[in-house]
């Protein structure tokens, strides 16, 4: 069968095949990178809403470690505002919970229920008052939600080397090998 035996109509249609489908595909392909922007925002905005949440929670216990840094200082320092300092605590832990991973939740949980229940023994009509200082405890469940916002953030490499000593720290230039 030659191209001269084809009738004169089936040619055009031929070619109305042809860009239909050439027209359908391109719109498949731009539907296709149009929702994966818009998964790539969504992702961004979420991330950035969870980062929102964690720099609020860690501005919020900031306040509180500050001010026992006061009462540690200032013995008469008022302990009553205290209370109030928790509750912004509190409530950027609820946000987390709202935001976040259930991970990263349950270490905000963790370290605003220690800090909350060390603040309360700093209260001055409290007998055996305790040291204004952050317990082994509470740097160890700060250290915890920290390790786990990063991985919430995305960081993926090693963790924090949290040195508590001078004689921890490594000499100038030296190079440190990650803790296992």
């Amino acid at each position: 069968m030659s191209w001269a035996s084809v009738s004169p109509t089936v040619l055009p249609l031929i070619g109305v095949a042809i860009g239909a489908c050439g027209t359908l595909l391109g719109q498949h392909l731009a539907m296709r990178v149009d929702a994966r922007l818009e998964a790539d925002a969504r992702a961004a905005d979420q991330r950035a809403e969870r980062k929102d949440a964690i720099t609020s929670f860690l501005s919020a216990t900031e306040r509180v470690e500050q001010h026992r840094g006061q009462l540690s200082i200032e013995p008469s320092h008022d302990a009553g505002d205290l209370i109030e300092l928790m509750h912004a605590v509190w409530l950027a832990k609820k946000i987390i919970e709202l935001v976040c991973s259930g991970a990263l939740a349950q270490a905000a949980q963790d370290y605003t229920r220690e800090l909350n229940r060390a603040s309360q023994e700093l209260h001055p009509h409290r007998t055996g008052r305790r040291s204004p200082a952050l317990s082994t405890r509470e740097r160890q469940l700060r250290a915890e939600f920290m390790e786990t916002a990063r991985l919430e953030l995305g960081y993926a490499g090693e963790p924090l080397q949290r040195r508590t000593r001078e004689d921890d720290m490594p000499e100038p230039g030296a190079s440190v090998a990650p803790q296992s």
